[in-house]
């Protein structure tokens, strides 16, 4: 006698289709924002299911064409993970090794207001009165940066940051100086992008090859 086909995966290791899938153990984690680092970068993304071995996440834009990643919360918890499926801007990946799914679920509630901060160095321009500028991001999250600038710059000081932007414009972001360490700079915007303008950024910056994909919408 044959033996039985083995059931189709579930949680967030199967691929999404249009079954319920409420009989899979599972935990789900709305609009927690984390990031995707992989060779290609630090990408951001939102933990849609989590389960001991695998977790869904979505992203902004397609996905980057590797298979190993890091999952990196908020809080600071690292989990390495492998690529199982990919469907336009949504993913599937399985865990190295078990994960205790309520010590997860813990930090994500316990920190849903720390804001991600991406390791991204890239040059901008500082203008403000005095003149234009050169500086350069070293780090950035949806509500600042870090910079660093050899023009002398004054604490609560307004300024306008010329960034990258999309078709090759640039966008001006308006924010003010909130420390000084010699030549680094803490900067808070004057107005934060939103996740999405946010992780577009990131994708922008880094693979703007993934912002081609209309699927993120």
């Amino acid at each position: 006698m044959d033996a039985a086909p083995l059931p189709a995966p579930r949680g967030p290791l199967a691929e999404p289709s249009g079954e319920d899938q409420r009989a899979a153990p599972r935990f789900t984690l709305l609009i927690r924002a984390a990031k995707l680092v992989s060779a290609q970068g630090e990408f951001v993304c939102v933990i849609r299911d989590v389960s001991e071995t695998g977790v869904s996440v979505r992203l902004f834009h397609d996905l980057p064409g590797c298979k190993a990643f890091a999952l990196h919360m908020p809080a600071g918890a690292i989990y390495e993970v492998a690529q199982v499926w990919h469907r336009g801007n949504e993913a599937g990946f399985a865990f190295a090794h078990s994960v205790e799914v309520a010590t997860l679920v813990t930090e994500a509630s316990e920190y849903p207001k720390r804001g991600l901060r991406l390791g991204l160095c890239f040059p901008v321009t500082i203008a403000m009165l005095a003149g234009r500028f050169d500086a350069v991001v070293e780090n950035f999250s949806q509500q600042g940066a870090r910079l660093s600038c050899n023009h002398l710059l004054a604490i609560d000081q307004s300024l306008r940051i010329e960034m990258p932007g999309p078709g090759g414009q640039i966008r001006e972001v308006r924010a003010k100086v909130r420390w000084r360490r010699d030549n680094n700079y803490g900067v808070v915007f004057d107005d934060t992008f939103t996740l999405g303008d946010f992780a577009r950024m990131a994708a922008l910056l880094q693979a703007p090859a993934l912002l081609d994909d209309d699927a993120a919408g």
